[in-house]
Order: C-alpha cells, then structure tokens, then sequence
C-alpha cells in the first residue's frame, strides 16, 4: 500500500438509466438534489450544502449502468504524478490528463480499476455557489460515500491500496461466509469507498449525508409517505457510526440517506474485523429491519455489463 495519498475526497457518482425523464423527477423532486445544469438526455445534479459542481450525473441510455466514480486532487502535480504511477503499474488509462468539459471545468483523467469501472480523478474544479442548510431541511448536504460490488474483492480492496493510497478503516465479516465489505478512506472521514463482496460487478450503493439527525429522520419519513421502496433502515451502523436509510430508487439502485458519518484521528485508529451476524454491528439502535438474504440481494443489483473488463494488475 503506498503511503503517498494523492486522492482528497469523494466528487461525484455518474449513472446512466434508460428512463430518464422518470429518475430526473424523483432525484429531484422526491431525493432533494438541485438540477444545475441540464442537458438533452444529461442532467448535473448537485447537493445543496456541496462546494462540488455535482453529485449524481444522470445519463440517458438503453441500459442502466455505472458510469463513473470522480474523486478530487489537490493540484495538477499530484493529477500527474497519480496518472503516471497507474501508467507505470500497467493500469489502463481512459484519458491521459487534461482539461475537462464538464461543468466547472478542471484538470483530470480517466482510467479503469481492476474491475474495469471508469474512475476520475480531478483538480482545480470551479467551486460551486452553495449554502449551509437550515434545521429542519431533508435534503443532501453531500455525497457521503460510494460502495461497489466485486466479484473479487480481495484484489480489488488491494488495487486502490496500492495504486490510490486509500486506507482501510473496518472490515465486515461473517462466521460462515468470511470477509464480506471493506470500508476506505482517503482524507479523516471513515470512508469515501466500501467494496462488498457481490456476484457480479455493480454498483451496491450510493449515500447521501444530511445535516443531521432530525433532518435524516424526516427526509426517511418523506420517502417512506411518497411510497419510495425501502429497503433497510433507520439505524445506526457499528462500522463508521452512521444512521442508515436505504431506498430503491425507479430503476433499482440502492441508494442511502446518512449522517454523522465518524471522523477518524488517523494517527490513533487501528481497523476493526466486525462480525456481522451480530446484530448490534448492523444496527446499534436495533430500529432497522434485520439484515437478511432479501436485504442483501437488492444490493448486489443488476449486472453491469457496461464495464471494461481489465487486466489483472
């Protein structure tokens, strides 16, 4: 694992669905994201309370996909110094580093992890105009943290150790079942990324951080009364000590409204191995609905067969 960390933090998460018009609705309307700038079959929806030009890029296309993970640099020297150690390691580059089109312009590139997702790395991104919100608003403050499924998560866990400097902060295992999630970090917030075990690649889940407790809790109420399907929550996870809501969104990804994500002392913290098939490591509060196959299946979603399939690195 290299001990030089070029990566800042979490940008944004980039899907494509085929019923556009439908998901642009509900992101907006019923999840609480501000459609910034809109295009024919793309729309750019940001936080409220993000710096971050967008959180969720919607793509229309025939068939729903991970498009991309964006995470941020510092400045162009670290954008090129990272391109350059994945070139090196033999990790296939998408873009070399350059301008980018995309609103707030910046300075980035493109490659594809050992799964073959696409992955951004960005820096010198114009700020966007944003607000601290007011108690009582249920809507996203931010992007908390993007979890994947990897049929090999061993390897993949070990990919953006070495060749993105992330850090491990929690394991989550099971008696019968052995590792099952990995929580990483890249800046003193528990985790930006988490790879699951899954039967296929895919997206697990997206969240979304809220201004805290009541907000979480009444944004969860929001959705619950809108008929939106959930499918786990509200509680407390041991791991990272975040609350928990998960809902479906129109075409079947898991997508979660969090708070209170931990920040972590880095110097001090040692990673914990947890055991999942207690029920406390699931949900502290013991409020959520229990963890079972159902709940876990709706998280492995559909295969994304819109991936590059990478060579072993």
């Amino acid at each position: 694992m290299t001990d030089e960390r070029l990566i800042t933090h979490l940008r944004h998460v980039d899907l494509a669905v085929p019923d556009y018009d439908r998901q642009l609705g509900f992101y907006t309307g019923m999840w609480g994201l501000d459609a910034e700038t809109t295009d024919e079959g793309l729309a750019f929806l940001a936080a409220a309370g993000s710096p971050e030009q967008y959180s969720v890029r919607l793509r229309r296309a025939a068939e729903k996909r991970l498009d991309l993970i964006a995470f941020g640099a510092a400045n162009q020297a670290d954008v090129n110094a990272l391109a350059e150690r994945l070139g090196r390691a033999g990790v296939t580059l998408v873009t070399e580093p350059g301008t980018l089109h995309t609103p707030g312009g910046g300075y980035g590139f493109r490659f594809f992890d050992l799964d073959g997702r696409t992955v951004e790395v960005s820096c010198d991104v114009a700020v966007r105009k944003h607000r601290k919100l007011e108690e009582g608003e249920s809507v996203p403050v931010k992007l908390s943290h993007v979890v994947i499924n990897s049929p090999n998560p061993e390897a993949t866990v070990r990919f953006y150790g070495e060749h993105l400097g992330f850090a491990l902060s929690d394991t989550l295992m099971h008696p019968r079942m052995g590792e099952m999630m990995w929580f990483l970090r890249t800046n003193r917030w528990h985790h930006s990324l988490a790879i699951a075990r899954g039967p296929h690649v895919a997206l697990h889940h997206a969240s979304f951080e809220l201004r805290g407790i009541d907000e979480y809790m009444r944004g969860t109420g929001r959705l619950l009364r809108g008929g939106v399907e959930k499918v786990w929550g509200p509680g407390r996870h041991l791991a990272g000590n975040n609350t928990f809501s998960y809902f479906l969104d129109p075409h079947g990804n898991t997508i979660e409204y969090t708070t209170e994500l931990e920040e972590l002392d880095e110097d001090s913290w040692h990673p914990h191995l947890y055991d999942f098939s207690d029920p406390t490591v699931s949900d502290q509060w013991g409020t959520a609905n229990p963890m079972n196959e159902f709940v876990a299946k709706q998280s492995f979603n559909d295969v994304d067969r819109g991936v590059f399939v990478a060579p072993p690195v």
